[in-house]
């Protein structure tokens, strides 16, 4: 998988317009979400690496927290179905339109907050390619999951 980075203009402009090929009635090659609930996913992500609190994080996840993140940023593509922390989680309906503005809204906002080095809740200090791959990486996956 080739290393990108999203706070690349290109790159950027790129997850932007994927986002936007999306409908409401793209469905999903494999997974069990539907596209809105995959948009709340990616916002929830998105958020949480802008700076949102991580809530209800075990003992056992901030241990492992530092294996994840190998995971997070290699370059190895995520395996379908791989299970995720339970805020990221997302069970109930939501509204494809609200939640595509919102993860709009939150990639804009990493974007226009610029390559900085960050603390996250379970992976500790994230550089800016760091969080840069890591964030393209994760939209890279989903959106591939509904064909965009």
């Amino acid at each position: 998988m080739q290393r990108k980075d999203l706070y690349d203009d290109e790159t950027f402009e790129e997850i932007l317009e994927r986002l936007g090929r999306l409908t409401p009635e793209t469905e999903a090659e494999w997974g069990s979400m539907t596209v809105a609930q995959m948009l709340a996913h990616c916002a929830e992500v998105q958020d949480v690496t802008n700076g949102k609190k991580l809530k209800g994080t075990s003992l056992f996840l901030k241990i492992i927290g530092p294996i994840i993140k190998k995971v997070v940023l290699s370059e190895k593509p995520y395996d379908r179905n791989i299970k995720t922390h339970p805020q990221y989680e997302m069970h109930e309906p939501e509204d494809f339109s609200r939640q595509r503005d919102r993860l709009m809204d939150s990639i804009r906002t990493m974007h226009a907050l610029g390559r900085r080095e960050t603390r996250h809740p379970l992976f500790g200090k994230m550089s800016a390619s760091d969080n840069g791959w890591a964030m393209y990486k994760h939209l890279d996956h989903h959106f591939s999951q509904f064909g965009v």
